[in-house]
């Protein structure tokens, strides 16, 4: 069934015949940005938005990721913490975050195609295709999930193709591993903003207060955990065997996050979207 999917997904990206890739080298992005490239060549392009939000091991993992594809990478800068509304870290707070990132999308490739239709030396210095259509990763699990997102993908008409295709993220990751990319098994990586907890001000500062803790967590050999920011304190989230690890360090694990500006830290078993349930 899975590669019925996959012939169904060539066939739509091959009809958009030029696309923007927002990349941010997760599992669904990667995934996507082989096959776009696989089908597309050198008239797909991945994008990576870069803000303070993003953990600069994402950033250099993203540029790695596109390398071993092949396809054509930009990375732009994104100010979704210059929209107040954002900052604010309401439960909506993804579509504020989408409809920067789509915007920049939209003028970077309104860019592109205006100095290809005047034959300027920016197109002819990077070789870029007119632009047709931008894509996101959006997978069929995602329909049901707490996504505020998708409305800003809607308003800036943002094809889908793996939702279109009907492919489960299961599906992508048996893929993706037949594909030989080191994302099959990846756990999911939001952005850092994520972290915060809801309707408290999202700063510069706590973003990286945040990084800094996860950063050295994985020094542990721990990578699908979370280190949320409930204020003073630091909740790290974990599945079970990480916290048996976490216990066996948990003096020099608390000392050096307390470090990072926190004044207590706690542990909990990881939950998805753990932050929904204590919204204030």
């Amino acid at each position: 069934m899975s590669q019925e999917k996959l012939s169904a997904l060539k066939k739509i990206i091959a009809d958009y015949k030029s696309v923007i890739v927002a990349f941010s080298g997760g599992v669904d992005s990667t995934f996507l940005a082989k096959v776009a490239y696989d089908v597309l060549g050198d008239k797909a392009i991945a994008v990576t938005a870069d803000s303070p939000s993003l953990a600069r091991s994402e950033l250099e993992n993203a540029k790695k990721l596109v390398k071993q594809i092949g396809i054509k990478h930009l990375i732009i800068s994104t100010n979704e913490l210059n929209d107040e509304n954002y900052k604010k870290n309401p439960t909506n707070r993804c579509y504020y975050c989408k409809r920067e990132l789509y915007v920049k999308l939209v003028e970077l490739s309104t860019q592109i195609n205006d100095a290809i239709n005047k034959k300027n030396n920016y197109h002819k210095e990077n070789n870029f295709p007119n632009i047709n259509c931008i894509l996101n990763g959006l997978n069929y699990d995602d329909r049901s999930d707490h996504r505020p997102g998708n409305q800003a993908a809607t308003e800036f008409q943002i094809k889908s193709p793996l939702l279109d295709a009907q492919l489960t993220k299961q599906e992508i990751r048996e893929l993706s591993k037949q594909f030989s990319l080191p994302t099959f098994d990846k756990p999911a990586m939001p952005c850092l903003s994520s972290r915060i907890q809801f309707n408290t001000l999202i700063t510069v500062e706590k973003l990286q207060q945040v990084e800094k803790a996860e950063e050295y967590l994985r020094s542990f050999g721990l990578y699908d955990i979370r280190v949320r920011h409930l204020g003073s304190t630091a909740r790290i989230e974990a599945d079970i065997d990480s916290l048996k690890i976490i216990q066996n360090n948990e003096d020099k694990i608390i000392e050096k996050i307390t470090s990072f500006g926190f004044q207590s830290v706690e542990f909990a078993e990881y939950k998805r979207g753990s932050l929904l349930q204590i919204a204030v």
